[in-house]
């Protein structure tokens, strides 16, 4: 049986597609930045190009990965809330796949509203040290908790993954699903990588691409348990 683009199976197709091409977007930028130009960057060749990178690669790059966030967010939640006004799916469907829209949303959180500013800073800095002008000290402050915004991102990417996936692909479910709590103790967990972004104080090995790695795998695992202990 065909399905029209214009009834509701063919428009949710549609922004599937959209969504799926946004997210490969923003995760690959996402990727790039945290696992080849960071640690380049680290380095005594990287440490050359910097500002040239700054300058020239780094705001377009910038531009793919956060258009690619808010068109991942608008297309996520319009399949979401669309499905949740038809009906038909089971409460342990949308917990398994709201947990990854929440990770999601603290993604798109952060890319909006805590990296993007701060790049914008040392990005201009970068453009008015190469003209001559004085450093600005607040780019170098800014840059820290940019840093941890985005290995926190890249953490939370991988349960988001898993979840996303998860959803239609991973039987879940009980006969009593305790969804309400599970949610709530996803957003709390959630959170505590959040908050560290900004203290800084939650001992974590964000500092290396294999301890993000790592920290993301077990993440996805505790997360697991906890969804089949409720769900």
């Amino acid at each position: 049986m065909s399905t029209s683009i214009t009834a509701l199976d063919g428009f949710l197709f549609l922004m599937r597609w959209i969504h799926f091409m946004a997210g490969i977007t923003w995760i690959g930028m996402l990727y790039y930045l945290n696992f080849a130009q960071t640690p380049f960057l680290a380095t005594e060749l990287g440490g050359t190009a910097r500002s040239p990178m700054l300058r020239g690669l780094v705001p377009n790059v910038l531009w793919w990965f956060r258009w690619g966030a808010m068109i991942t967010f608008l297309t996520g939640w319009t399949i979401v809330i669309t499905k949740m006004m038809v009906g038909g799916s089971s409460s342990v469907y949308y917990a398994t796949i709201l947990t990854g829209g929440l990770l999601g949303t603290f993604m798109w959180f952060n890319v909006w509203f805590v990296i993007m500013p701060r790049q914008y800073k040392i990005m201009a800095n970068a453009e008015n040290v190469a003209a001559g002008k004085p450093a600005d000290p607040a780019a170098a402050a800014v840059a820290p908790v940019a840093g941890r915004a985005s290995r926190t991102n890249t953490l939370f990417s991988i349960p988001m993954l898993f979840f996303m996936g998860a959803a239609s692909h991973l039987a879940l479910g009980s006969a009593e699903p305790r969804v309400e709590l599970y949610l709530l103790l996803v957003v709390i967990i959630a959170a505590i990588f959040e908050a560290n972004i900004f203290t800084g104080t939650v001992p974590k090995p964000l500092s290396t691409v294999s301890g993000t790695i790592h920290s993301g795998l077990g993440l996805t695992l505790v997360l697991f348990v906890v969804a089949s202990l409720l769900l």
